[in-house]
């Protein structure tokens, strides 16, 4: 289809770089944004600016947040002797949402996948580490546990091997969520029930 304009073209192909955005999705957003008035143009572009520049890693965690520290982190009331590993951000949040969780998270930033060149260099893997050993030599005797909520998928079975095996040094306990899930699922796919069923049903995991 010829666009009537290369500004438009332009705008197009920037909405449709969105993941599960089509280029005919894109123009009607495109078309919809123009006929919006300035003023509200430049709030919705404004915001996004300030996300992009205001929004950064969680120094413990590595959770999405505006300060040094993400709520959750910072929070006291949250359970800090258990950590939970998840994928990405969008698992996190799949997981908060039940309100059954109440201890912290390690977000890896993704999952081992050599066909898409992700190795785990690329993902929070020694941070995790050097938290685990920062957490045992904090003086409280109380026992760490961590819990892999990765996907049931060949990347994700293969990031639990491979944190299970780097983690080993630590000493700490390694449970992984039941399998409530199906294979190939994704967590945030889930529906919260599941979850929460897959969360007290965690089990000790073994390679």
């Amino acid at each position: 289809m010829e666009l009537p304009s290369r500004l438009i073209e332009a705008a197009v192909d920037q909405m449709a770089s969105l993941p599960g955005v089509g280029r005919k999705t894109a123009l009607r957003l495109v078309l919809h944004l123009l006929n919006r008035s300035d003023e509200q143009v430049d709030a919705f572009s404004e915001s996004f600016q300030q996300m992009k520049q205001g929004i950064h890693a969680c120094k413990t965690c590595h959770n999405l947040t505006e300060t040094a520290v993400c709520s959750i982190c910072a929070d006291p009331a949250r359970n800090d002797r258990l950590i939970c590993v998840v994928e990405d951000i969008r698992d996190l949040l799949a997981l908060e949402s039940t309100g059954q969780y109440r201890g912290q998270y390690h977000v890896l930033g993704g999952v081992i996948s050599p066909m898409d060149g992700i190795g785990p260099n690329d993902l929070n893997i020694d941070a995790l580490v050097t938290r685990l050993e920062n957490e045992k030599t904090g003086g409280d005797e109380a026992a760490l546990e961590v819990i892999f909520a990765l996907p049931a998928t060949m990347e994700g079975e293969t990031t639990a091997f491979y944190l299970f095996r780097k983690l080993a040094s630590t000493g700490v306990e390694v449970t992984a969520i039941a399998r409530g899930l199906a294979v190939g699922e994704d967590l945030q796919h889930a529906d919260e029930a599941t979850l929460v069923q897959s969360l007290k049903q965690r089990l000790p995991y073994t390679s």
